[in-house]
């Protein structure tokens, strides 16, 4: 009884984490979210940072970030009167940096990320 109650707990455990991952990749599949945690890659910024960055309205901008931050994509800190947004961690931040690349890959022939890598040369 013992060894069924070991994959019972597998199978929940399993069913739990694609549903974490489902969600994720849900809160990703919005190009707005997608735009602003692309924007917080490159470090920590405010509402107005960020509206500006992504060109859209302060509000969608808010609830958007609100949405990130439930989801714990998200942190942020208070800076004086100011909420200061960040990547929730590296994971994350892998997750949007992968997804972008390969986007890039999609659309262009020589992606610039891999630019920054040098290419080996033979000799």
């Amino acid at each position: 009884m013992r060894a069924r109650d070991n994959v019972a707990n597998a199978n929940d455990l399993h069913e739990r984490l694609l549903g974490e991952a489902g969600m994720l990749l849900g809160m990703l599949a919005d190009v707005t979210r997608l735009r602003l945690m692309g924007v917080l890659l490159g470090g920590e910024r405010d509402v107005t940072a960020l509206t500006e960055a992504v060109g859209a309205a302060r509000p969608a901008v808010s609830q958007h970030l609100g949405k990130l931050r439930l989801a714990g994509l998200v942190t942020t800190r208070r800076e004086g009167r100011r909420v200061v947004y960040a990547v929730a961690d590296p994971h994350v931040a892998r997750l949007v940096t992968e997804a972008l690349h390969a986007a890039e890959h999609r659309v262009s022939d020589r992606p610039g990320h891999h630019d920054a890598v040098p290419v080996p040369r033979h000799a």
